[in-house]
């Protein structure tokens, strides 16, 4: 009896010893610290069966790049000759398909196993293990992780501005790095049209370029002077897809539509609702122009975009956007009018829901499904009086929904309807917001389910979003200002659960890691990104 006590005992005090020390962000579901370490060295080899070939290399060229190890990869061993290896393994047990990204990681003194229920929780037990090392170094201990979120996503705006294959990329690695899963690619607005399409060609030639922008805030009414343009081609796009894919990270494309619509419109203006020439705004905000939605070929062209969209990206899941639609240019276009008395349809926000619902049929016709920001669920915004915002009919249940602004209890009530969502609440998860209005802790707080919403429900909370909008950061190092290290405590709201969260020893483990991992990539991070600022 008093063996197992004090077997208990040690178990005890080395899980609470390794939760006070431990520097992996995001922090996992459960660990137990063990005696000693494992000490990697150049005859130290990666063994993995043929389904972690993509996992395997990764782990090689990680530990290249950051240890200065050149490991060889070889298949699995027997057991007898995994002493001195790092053995990447799948879990094929019964039942371990039920969280496909979980993980298990053991350290010893003589090997390491990284045990995956899929290829991709193998991948999140690598990023686990290279928190670990110090010096060639690895603490032995064993940790059992899963997500608390199967949605955790990272939305960059390229539509304000263009960032460029190698920005992506460096977005791409730090998501990687901290087991977000999700990159939401804003890639058409008003301010630019970001992806080649090759049966419309002047979406690009006109409509990725402006020729100057606004500078320093809404409406300040000042300009740069300086032209701006960018776009990526169907094959960077691909090149882009499958690095992503390396790192089991779904990219989400998002095509704006019916509003932010102004770069496409001053491709082809004959898409818009007064069918007249514009150009490319060069100031930012909402904006009045607007696709005809009750014209046959508008609809044609928006299927014919969308056809190109899904063949690159094979997420089988569009993003239409849908936010901020100002209906006044529907309001005063007969043929608009026309449409909606052949159909029945009442008011503006019913005559959205009703061109929304036909794009999630066309979309869903193609085995895909719709993901819009919440304004779709009824005309939200407050630039639309309230009889042209009411709504009675439905959008379709199967169109997942992006919450980002109004009345939370607007979760609960779109889950009550029948739809997923994603909670992305600009309160906490906009990052183009300051360190003022936006410090690390609030960032770190958010909690995505709300608590009117029943317990039986929260399954259809899929995860969150985190957005990098692209108005007023014109450079690479503003926007990495902004999103380290506030990206690092969203990953963890996404993927530790709520009652395991602590934010002082989130950010005593920042430092450990991932601010020196920054610092080598170029990006400082300064005092006011970690502290609250004084009130």
């Amino acid at each position: 009896m008093k063996r197992s006590f004090l077997f208990l005992f040690t178990v005890l005090t080395g899980q609470t010893i390794f939760a006070q020390e431990s520097t992996i962000i995001p922090y996992p579901a459960e660990t137990v610290a063990g005696v000693g370490h494992f000490t990697l060295t150049a005859n130290t080899r990666i063994t993995h069966p043929a389904r972690l070939n993509n996992e395997a290399k990764y782990l090689q060229q990680l530990l290249k790049e950051e240890h200065q190890l050149s490991l060889q990869v070889a298949k699995p061993q027997s057991s007898k000759s995994n002493a001195g290896n790092i053995q990447l393994e799948l879990n094929t047990a019964a039942g371990a398909t039920q969280n496909s990204e979980a993980y298990a990681l053991s350290v010893t003194n003589s090997n390491i196993k990284v045990t995956g229920n899929s290829a991709a929780g193998v991948f999140y037990g690598i990023q686990s293990l290279r928190q670990l090392i110090k010096n060639g170094q690895i603490p032995c201990v064993t940790i059992n992780d899963a997500p608390a979120f199967k949605w955790r996503a990272f939305m960059l705006d390229e539509g304000r501005y263009f960032k460029g294959e190698n920005e992506v990329k460096q977005i791409f690695d730090q998501m990687a790095l901290l087991k977000m899963n999700v990159f939401h690619w804003h890639l058409t607005d008003d301010g630019g049209w970001r992806v080649e399409i090759k049966k419309y060609p002047e979406l690009t030639r006109i409509g990725s370029k402006r020729r100057m922008s606004e500078t320093g805030t809404w409406l300040s009414n000042v300009f740069d002077s300086i032209p701006h343009e960018g776009f990526y081609t169907q094959e960077q796009i691909k090149g882009l897809v499958k690095y992503a894919a390396d790192r089991h990270i779904t990219i989400i494309p998002e095509i704006e539509m019916p509003g932010h619509a102004s770069a496409a419109i001053a491709s082809y203006p004959w898409l818009g609702t007064e069918n007249k020439p514009i150009e490319v705004p060069i100031s930012f905000g909402i904006k009045k122009d607007i696709f005809n939605v009750a014209n046959p070929k508008v609809k044609a062209f928006l299927h014919d975009v969308l056809d190109e969209v899904m063949k690159l990206f094979p997420s089988n899941i569009v993003h239409i956007g849908g936010d901020e639609v100002i209906y006044d240019q529907w309001k005063a276009s007969g043929e608009v009018a026309q449409y909606m008395k052949e159909n029945h349809i009442k008011t503006p926000a019913d005559l959205q829901i009703d061109f929304t619902n036909g794009i999630s049929r066309y979309l869903e016709q193609k085995g895909h499904r719709m993901i819009g920001w919440n304004d779709i669920l009824g005309g939200l915004h407050g630039n639309n009086d309230s009889t042209d915002a009411s709504t009675k009919d439905k959008l379709s249940q199967n169109t997942i929904i992006q919450f980002w602004t109004g009345n939370p209890e607007i979760v609960t009530q779109a889950v009550m309807k029948g739809h997923d969502v994603v909670n992305a609440y600009w309160d906490n998860t906009y990052l183009d917001y300051d360190y003022k209005h936006t410090p690390l802790s609030k960032a770190y707080r958010f909690n995505p389910i709300p608590a009117s919403l029943p317990a039986d429900q929260r399954h259809k909370i899929l995860g969150i979003g985190t957005q990098m909008w692209g108005e007023w950061i014109p450079t690479v190092e503003r926007m990495n200002y902004l999103i380290y290290p506030r990206v690092a405590a969203m990953a963890e709201v996404a993927w530790t659960k709520q009652e395991q969260k602590n934010f002082e020893r989130f950010t005593k483990s920042l430092d450990s890691y991932l601010v020196p991992s920054w610092k080598k990539m170029g990006i400082s991070i300064k005092p006011e990104q970690l502290n609250d600022p004084v009130q």
